[in-house]
């Protein structure tokens, strides 16, 4: 199959994501799709829940894994939308719709990838490929889900829009609940105490706290508050003020030890994490799959946003069809030109690290 015949079959299959609602935890006529679109070229795979994954067909257990590694499932079209999201129009270079930007045109041209490789002998690693759900919500029956069934991981890529430039680092995420409590009374009456004013210091704490290390690729651990919550009437003093607080979280510390640290030094009543699982990732510049990309021209950067990276213990790439600034954004889309030449770069990367 020629490779313009594969970049036509990915942009249909891209097109048919599109067209079917696949919000996270309803990837069902998704998940179908690309189990019709790999059943067409021969490929034997595998399904849990809406996780469709599938190995080279010459496995060898006594080589390394690769994982390849996009999602299917959307976030909600948000009420900007001026086009019907579920329309894969092609409009001026521009593929629009709900999911073409995130992830989907990385997900078609890393199943395209995988089919490239699918009968290849003699690589130095095997390939499993696991096209996911619930990314988007970071949901229990995702990629996480996945780990227990797979063999042990030794390196990934992660198909999300970085312009097809190497993502070698990702930050973290830890989100607290903290409570500030006072006297709760009317407001006639009440002068001491009072959660609402108490909150400035923990704002304050906020406000200032820097984490030492700083990152060459992430930069610095960053601490915003992004919720606040008191009060039910005018004429009634609350008895607490709720905070929200994201956490960004480098390389250089765990998610436990920022949890530690806000436990032990934030002026509140209450703190704690929603979850610690969501950790940083990072890949070093000299492993093999990097030096790869950058033989192809391609930068280095580190990432702010959250992928499932975060889940992923081994040494992991985020790389992708598309731009992440487009992500969730009304009117959603991808260049077509991007996927006729990401397609290829992915092609040429993966022959370059598997030929090594």
């Amino acid at each position: 199959m020629s490779l313009k015949t594969q970049i036509d079959s990915a942009v249909a299959l891209l097109q048919s994501l599109i067209e079917t609602q696949s919000f996270s935890s309803e990837e069902d006529g998704t998940a179908l799709l690309i189990i019709n679109w790999l059943e067409e070229k021969g490929i034997t795979l595998s399904r849990k829940r809406n996780n469709i994954y599938a190995f080279n067909k010459h496995y060898d257990a006594s080589k390394p894994l690769l994982l390849l590694n996009s999602h299917h499932d959307t976030v909600k079209p948000n009420k900007g939308y001026t086009r019907d999201p579920y329309n894969a129009e092609i409009k001026d270079g521009k593929l629009y719709g709900l999911g073409s930007n995130d992830a989907g045109a990385s997900l078609v041209g890393l199943l395209t990838a995988f089919v490239h490789f699918y009968e290849r002998e003699g690589m130095s690693h095997n390939i499993v490929i696991v096209a996911s759900a619930e990314e988007e919500s970071s949901g229990p029956n995702g990629l996480n889900s996945m780990l227990e069934h797979l063999p042990e991981i030794d390196v990934a890529i992660v198909g999300e829009p970085t312009l097809m430039n190497l993502a070698i680092a990702e930050k973290g995420l830890v989100v607290f609940d903290a409570v500030v409590k006072g006297t709760a009374g009317h407001a006639a009456h009440i002068k001491e105490n009072m959660a609402i004013y108490n909150v400035i210091e923990t704002l304050q704490w906020f406000e200032n706290i820097t984490f030492e290390k700083v990152s060459d690729t992430l930069g610095a651990t960053k601490v915003t508050v992004t919720q606040i919550n008191a009060g039910s009437q005018h004429n009634v003093v609350p008895s607490q003020v709720e905070l929200v607080i994201d956490v960004r979280v480098n390389e250089h510390y765990s998610n436990q030890e920022i949890a530690d640290y806000m436990v032990a030094n934030v002026p509140c009543d209450i703190i704690q994490p929603r979850s610690l699982r969501l950790n940083s990732s990072r890949i070093p510049k000299e492993h093999k799959l990097v030096q790869a990309g950058t033989a192809l021209g391609r930068e280095t950067y580190g990432s702010p946003t959250l992928s499932d990276q975060a889940c992923l213990s081994c040494p992991s790439l985020k790389l992708g069809i598309g731009d992440s600034t487009r992500s969730h954004m009304a009117d959603e889309f991808v260049y077509v030109h991007e996927i006729e030449q990401g397609i290829p770069l992915y092609i040429e990367l993966l022959e370059k690290f598997l030929n090594a």
